[in-house]
């Protein structure tokens, strides 16, 4: 993330938000995420919580915690936070857990305290942000997990929620994973390796070298279905990482090796990835394993908000 060393989204455990800038809003909210509040609470709330107004009396206070109810890793807590702030700013927060946090349950992530109506109200939402992004923590912990001491690295896809790409992207940086390309902008993918070869490889090298001449900071990936095409595609010294997409692993391997002691490309594994085979795509050698499961096809993690009774608050 483009922050200064002295931004406090750069401690231990704070929530980043891919591309995002700190704000008042809180650590790791930028505009968009603001935005992305605001809808929420809108579709949620509309003109009004009417439950909360006629049946919880406007001066009774409250105490709650955010808890879990599984095993997981936790993410989005500075999100919960805001969307708490954004209902009343008279809440007082105490965050208990940072993101990346192993939990268990009956682990307390967050305490409010304030308003009944107003916690009542941003309770939803709050979970709502909290438990679907601690989901993708949990799940790519689950695969970082899994190639534990293969040098392999698990990176993300831009298969995300649409609008929540940086949110997901950065609870998988809190599973311990990282991540590929933010969007179309940041890095070239070629895909379409039959009108690359019918270019034939010189004419792919002068495309790399306008890029790169017009974007210096923009890395250039090309996709090969086959060990011919990395063949091919290894002549080109402007490649910087290099798909292998649906590849078997004995295929995967045979990649590695033809690129000799060279540092780059880095090999990129793609296609199919499960935690049953993800250990054996790790031991082919390749640097990096991109996952779209861990953003289209995560569980949401149990979470609730359980009040304190009167007699229990002191």
């Amino acid at each position: 993330m483009p922050t200064g060393p002295s931004d406090p989204c750069l401690q231990e455990g704070n929530l980043r938000v891919a591309w995002g800038k700190a704000t008042e809003l809180g650590c790791g909210v930028d505009d968009r995420v603001s935005q992305l509040i605001d809808l929420a609470l809108a579709e949620d709330v509309g003109p009004g919580d009417v439950t909360s107004e006629y049946f919880v009396p406007a001066d009774r206070e409250g105490r709650a915690f955010l808890v879990a109810k599984s095993d997981g890793v936790v993410a989005g807590v500075e999100l919960g936070a805001e969307v708490f702030r954004r209902v009343d700013a008279g809440i007082e927060i105490n965050i208990m857990l940072q993101d990346g946090s192993a939990i268990a349950p009956g682990a307390y992530v967050m305490e409010v305290a304030g308003k009944a109506r107003s916690l009542l109200t941003a309770e939803r939402t709050v979970i709502n942000f909290v438990q679907r992004l601690s989901g993708v923590a949990t799940k790519t912990a689950l695969f970082v997990e899994a190639v534990k001491e293969t040098g392999a690295t698990i990176i993300d896809t831009r298969k995300t929620t649409p609008g929540w790409r940086s949110l997901e992207k950065a609870a998988v940086v809190a599973g311990g994973g990282q991540n590929h390309r933010m969007g179309l902008y940041d890095r070239a993918m070629v895909k379409d390796n039959h009108l690359v070869v019918e270019g034939g490889v010189e004419a792919l090298r002068e495309s790399a070298l306008r890029l790169k001449e017009a974007h210096p900071g923009v890395g250039v990936e090309v996709e090969a279905e086959t060990l011919k095409q990395v063949e091919a595609f290894l002549k080109i010294e402007e490649v910087d990482y290099l798909l292998l997409d649906n590849m078997e692993n004995e295929q995967m391997k045979k990649a590695v090796e033809m690129r000799g002691d060279r540092e780059r490309p880095l090999m990129e594994a793609s296609g199919g990835v499960t935690l049953d085979t993800v250990r054996g795509i790790a031991e082919t050698g390749v640097e990096l394993i991109s996952v779209g499961a861990l953003t289209h096809s995560a569980t949401a993690l149990d979470l609730s908000l359980e009040f304190v009774s009167p007699e229990e608050r002191d």
